[in-house]
This record gives structure tokens, sequence and C-alpha cells, in this order.
């Protein structure tokens, strides 16, 4: 299959178009049905005779062409309806023209605070234009009619207040939120990436449009992707607030797969400059070794490493309800138990050769010996609570 897309450089077009390339080149292999032979990846600074060659070769086309920040807006017409007419008389010129996607927006809807947009109108009528082009020539179209979209790469202070946002408080600039209880419908990049894919293996989702209601249905005119998100702009600056202070509180956020909230972390991560990607620990440092927290939870606990000199005993204490997990990653140890009141040990003799979990149970005293002379040992342990200084549940005992 050979595919097209125009505005191959925007946010949409480079993430669909790495996408389709980890397919063509065998890296995305949960596409084993579809076969990519060429990418026409075409753009502002590409030709005609390019456009045209693509035109005539495409067995698909993804029309993300388009103009909405002009100085002049005749540049709407001509940047998004008569581009889409020229894309389409050129497909128009084959024996056989070939199926179409075009990215139109919500505010062709010219409804409410879009009605008399001019951007609207000039999306409307690509739309119009698209489905003249099916009508006439039997072809396959889908049109998609997109809210405010948000993901890696989306250019910030242009038109897209989530990247705005990311950048900013990424690199601790200002932020302005006038009224942050304004609601936005949001599409995040890879959700609308799997849906363009789709269409290429039979998929989509079809629709009828009302306005700004979306309505699935198997025989709608539209298409539209199933999973948006609605969000208060307070509520995303308060989410970027937590992210961005992570680094010092160690507190990882709620972030359920398929949630706005882990797709918006995965977003503000893209923005980080390169000062902030790595970021110290503190470490507890004694004449046993060390300790350092690595990561909290809000509801699973946190995660911890400690290192141990050779030869030392860590440990010797128990808990009423925490417990934890031991797992060596490195060197040779002896992890001892003893429930409180008895004189029976429980031993696990663990390595970093061969790695497991080791649970220390509550109500059970223990300890964990680095059995070497001459290596460190060092432990990743998961506690499931964050400690709590003011009711720490940790008690001294010796094992034995």
């Amino acid at each position: 299959m050979n595919i097209l897309i125009t505005g191959a450089k925007g946010f949409v077009g480079r993430n669909l178009t790495v996408s389709l390339e980890n397919i063509r080149d065998g890296k995305d292999r949960t596409h084993p049905g579809l076969n990519i032979d060429h990418l026409y990846l075409y753009d502002v600074d590409s030709t005609f005779e390019e456009l045209k060659t693509a035109c005539a070769q495409a067995d698909f086309v993804f029309n993300l062409a388009g103009v909405n920040r002009p100085k002049d807006n005749c540049e709407f017409t001509r940047g998004n309806l008569d581009f889409t007419k020229t894309l389409l008389s050129l497909i128009s010129e084959r024996e056989s023209p070939c199926p179409v996607m075009l990215s139109s927006s919500t505010q062709a809807s010219l409804v409410g605070r879009f009605e008399g947009s001019e951007y609207g109108k000039s999306k409307r009528a690509a739309e119009e234009a698209v489905f003249e082009y099916s009508q006439s020539t039997g072809a396959s179209v889908y049109v998609y009619r997109f809210p405010n979209l948000f993901g890696k790469w989306c250019r910030p202070n242009y038109n897209s207040a989530v990247a705005t946002f990311c950048h900013n408080i990424a690199n601790d600039l200002d932020i302005v939120v006038n009224d942050p209880s304004v609601e936005l419908e949001l599409l995040y990049i890879d959700d609308l990436v799997d849906e363009m894919i789709s269409l290429l293996e039979g998929g989509g989702h079809r629709c009828n449009i009302n306005g700004l209601d979306v309505e699935f249905d198997s025989e709608g005119r539209y298409f539209a992707v199933e999973t948006t998100h609605r969000v208060t702009l307070g509520e995303i600056v308060s989410l970027l607030r937590e992210f961005s202070s992570q680094p010092e509180t160690l507190m990882m956020p709620s972030i359920p797969m398929g949630s706005f909230s882990k797709k918006l972390y995965s977003t503000y991560l893209s923005y980080l400059p390169e000062r902030k990607v790595s970021f110290p620990l503190k470490m507890n440092v004694d004449a046993r070794g060390s300790f350092t927290e690595m990561l909290k939870t809000s509801g699973c606990g946190q995660f911890s490493v400690n290192v141990s000199l050779p030869g030392i005993t860590k440990g010797q204490h128990w808990h009423h309800s925490k417990w934890e997990f031991f797992i060596v990653v490195y060197g040779q140890a002896l992890i001892q138990q003893r429930k409180i009141g008895t004189d029976e040990v429980l031993n696990f003799r663990v390595s970093g050769d061969e790695i497991q979990a080791v649970h220390m149970l509550p109500g059970y005293t223990h300890n964990i010996i680095n059995l070497s002379d001459t290596d460190k040992l060092i432990t990743v342990m998961w506690a499931n609570e964050s400690f709590d200084p003011d009711k720490p549940d940790t008690f001294f005992e010796i094992v034995e």
C-alpha cells in the first residue's frame, strides 16, 4: 500500500508518519495485515510535481494540510479549500480514485462561538468538496472534525492551550488562565493516530454531527474518535503543577490506564528541557551504606533502594500493618524473619544472580545481611505505604 500524507511536518502529520514508518519497517508488529510499501510526505516545502506524482501512486490519502493562523483571512480559503480541491482533482484524474481522509475541525460546525469563523467556513467548504468527490467517483471518504488536540510535538504558544501550559510549566515560565472553569474537549494524539491507522484496515467510527454534538452511527456521514476528554483549564493546570513537583515530592500521581491524567503526564514530559530530564535523589548515607527513596504513590506505597556495605546487617525491626518486598538485584544476602513472641526464624538466601521477591511479613521482625566480605549489596525495596514520620509503624527488635 502506498500512502500520501499532506501536512506531513505538522503535529498530526509527524505523529502519523512515524507510526506508519514503524509499521512499514517492521518495528511495530501489532498490525500484521497492514503492508506499507511507500509513504509520500507532502508539506509546504514540497513541489507541485511531487504532489502530482504522489496522487498518481497513492492507495490512500490522509489530507492533514491546512492553514489556521494566517496573516490574512483569504489564506484560509487558499490553504484549506483550494488545496483540497487541487488534491482531489489530481486524484480524480486516475482510473480508480483512492480513499481520502480529511482533517476538519469542530469550528466547521459554525455554531456558538464558532459562528462566522472564517477558518470554520473554509473547513466546512473543504468537507463538502470531499463529499462531492466521493459522490462523483464512488471513492470512500472519511471526514473528521477534530476537537482540541494534545500530545507530544504539539507546538506551544500557537493554537493549543495544553501545549502552551506544558511548555511553560516545564520551563518555569508564567501561564495565564483567565477563567479556570472553562471546559475543553480534548483528543489525545495517540488515540487519533490509532483511529487513522484503523482506516487502513477497514475500521473507523462513523457518526452524525449535530452542531457540536457527536452521535456514533454505523450509517453516519462523518467519522470521529471514540475517546475524548472533557477537562477544565483549572484541572489541567492543577495536574501539571502536580507533575512538575514530582522531583521534589517523589509523589507519582494517580494515572490509571486510559485516563486523561496519564496522557497529560506523557505530554508534559515531552516538553521537559534537558536540565530537568534527570534530577538528584536524596541519599541517606551512614557507616552501613545508604538508603534512598525513589518513588512514592498516592495509593500504592513507595519504592526505595538500599545499599549495604560488606558484612553489614540492616533492618532489625518489625511493623504492625506495613509490609514490604525486598528484591536483591546485586550481591549475596541472607534475609531473616521471626514472628514476634516466638523463636522460629525464617531464613531466605537470595542473590542478584537469581532475582526474587521476598515478603517482609507484618508482625515479623526482619533483617537483611550482606554475606560478602568485599562487595556491596543492592536491594530494591517496596513498602505498601509511604513513610509517615508521625506514624512510622516501625519498632526495633533483633531477629536473633
